[in-house]
């Protein structure tokens, strides 16, 4: 086990922030910190110019100003300024007349209800939000995230007869992605359903002149919010994306911002031992080799950070995986990051943490207060927060014990400040990481191909659909006539019978299977 000595001297700390980063159990070597000396300096001249508006994305010819957000003086001109600091204060202004009733539905009552309906990074970052400091929100919040239908009637359900009561913000940059496109409908035709205006209780966050910007504009839709194309979606919870939802639910915006920030100015400065990211992104780097050899699982301690590792899930995995690096070269990069929180996982998956396959380290998250107020004693002397504490420092024992390695990152407590920062120190170990591997972290070629392909397959289900009939035919016939590939033909066929489109008559196998009208 590592001694007290090395703890105590590999041991990050920002005081003023109540913030510290554990390394010790990564056991990385004076000789490894030289070898990569140049990579290091690299990194940081890179993430200096992406921070003062150099193209960082080159696919797309994009500045990437997440950084910008908490810090408009950033900004590499006034325009970008602007475009941070006025729809700030929109947004605050628009959510104070909400919760004042200056603005209030279309019944004359106050909104009591938030439904956020977007994909990815779009409502991942206010879902984490809304779970991590959303105890005290003013509104109830909903969340359409996904295209499935059943979803959608579930979170209706849910909100019952406040639906007449709720504000609706729809969320897409472009205003063409499926999901989010959906889901407005599906939220619309359930406001419909009760005789209720859906553009009344609607609004806006988008890009200008977007296809949701067009269509919010011709229904007459409260308002709408701006999203600019130097912010990525899995970067965005510090934009109108995640501030708009914020402001509504009555969460402190500015301490927010504030904390990430804080970390941004600790980890701006080009001094490995003091940097927490560059640690953090070296110690990703050394333990998969900079090839991603080795999962990141992700371990809070609280529950309310359970979406915390779903949440790096994203910004980690989109971020890094990347088949070319800037190069043109095949590098097939990326690192898996799974988790969900202590002491919960004692009872799931760490036992193959321990015992199992070799292919992991993990990043626990500690949280110092147990509560607001006095605990009550469950075991002797001891509270529910000394087993939780006693949960985390044995487990990161007994891993290391088994030669596995582990990174612990601990905070007072969650705060809009603290969630803020926890959010700047990944997003900024992320972009250290991209230039140790030599990738573009700011573009997502496998997303969008996983969209085109969505496409075609629509493309077919409508032809198929078309070549229903009254007499029953098999895949292979249905294909034949189409001169399309036989099992997508059939994925086809099962889908529109299990939607009551078409009837199915089973075979022995899918072969033989015969569908018709």
């Amino acid at each position: 086990m590592s001694n007290w000595n090395t703890y105590s001297s590999s041991l990050l700390r920002y005081t003023d922030l109540g913030f510290s980063q554990d390394l010790s159990l990564m056991e990385l070597s004076p000789d490894f910190y030289a070898n990569m000396d140049g990579k290091i300096k690299k990194a940081f001249k890179d993430i200096e110019a992406l921070e003062a508006g150099e193209i960082a994305n080159p696919d797309e010819k994009r500045m990437v100003g997440h950084y910008w957000l908490r810090n408009a003086d950033l900004a590499p001109n006034n325009e970008i300024k602007a475009q941070i600091t006025k729809p700030l204060e929109q947004l605050k202004q628009f959510a104070a007349q909400v919760h004042s009733g200056e603005i209030t539905a279309p019944n004359g009552s106050l909104f009591n209800t938030l439904l956020i309906v977007g994909i990815g990074g779009s409502a991942l970052g206010p879902q984490l939000v809304t779970e991590a400091i959303g105890k005290d929100s003013k509104l109830g919040t909903y969340y359409f995230d996904n295209t499935d239908p059943q979803g959608a009637d579930n979170v209706i359900q849910k909100i019952g007869e406040q639906l007449s009561t709720t504000i609706v913000v729809v969320i897409s940059k472009s205003g063409g992605t499926a999901e989010t496109r959906n889901g407005m409908l599906e939220a619309k035709a359930a406001f419909e359903s009760k005789g209720l205006n859906f553009a009344k209780h609607a609004c806006a966050v988008t890009g200008d002149g977007s296809k949701l910007f067009n269509y919010a504009t011709e229904q007459g839709f409260l308002t709408t919010f701006p999203m600019e194309d130097w912010v990525g979606g899995r970067t965005s919870v510090m934009s109108t994306v995640g501030l708009v939802p914020m402001a509504l639910q009555g969460l402190d915006i500015d301490q927010f911002l504030a904390g990430a920030a804080a970390m941004d100015h600790k980890t701006r400065i080009q001094e490995v031992e003091t940097n927490a990211a560059m640690q953090l992104a070296l110690g990703w780097y050394n333990e998969g080799n900079g090839k991603g050899e080795k999962d990141m699982v992700v371990l809070p301690y609280k529950d309310s950070l359970v979406l915390f590792s779903k949440y790096l899930q994203q910004l980690v995995m989109e971020s890094l995986g990347k088949e070319l690096d800037l190069d043109g070269n095949v590098v097939n990069q990326g690192i898996a990051v799974y988790g969900n929180k202590g002491s919960t996982d004692q009872h799931a998956y760490v036992q193959q943490l321990r015992d199992g396959v070799h292919n992991f380290f993990t990043t626990f998250i500690e949280v110092r207060k147990g509560r607001e107020g006095d605990s009550i004693r469950v075991e002797d002397e001891f509270t529910s927060s000394d087993f939780l504490q006693g949960f985390l420092r044995g487990t990161r024992k007994a891993l290391f014990q088994s030669d596995r390695r582990s990174i612990t990152i601990s905070i007072e407590e969650v705060t809009p400040f603290t969630l803020g920062m926890l959010i700047g120190l990944f997003e900024r170990a992320v972009s250290y990481y991209a230039s140790l591997v030599n990738i573009n972290a700011y573009h997502q070629p496998g997303v969008e191909a996983g969209k085109k392909a969505a496409a075609t397959f629509l493309e077919l289900l409508q032809e198929v659909r078309g070549s229903l009939c009254s007499t029953n035919q098999t895949a292979d016939e249905i294909s034949g006539t189409l001169g399309a590939d036989t099992e997508d033909v059939y994925h086809c066929l099962s889908h529109l019978s299990s939607n009551g489109v078409a009837k199915v008559q089973y075979g022995t196998s899918p072969v033989e299977d015969r569908f018709s009208f």
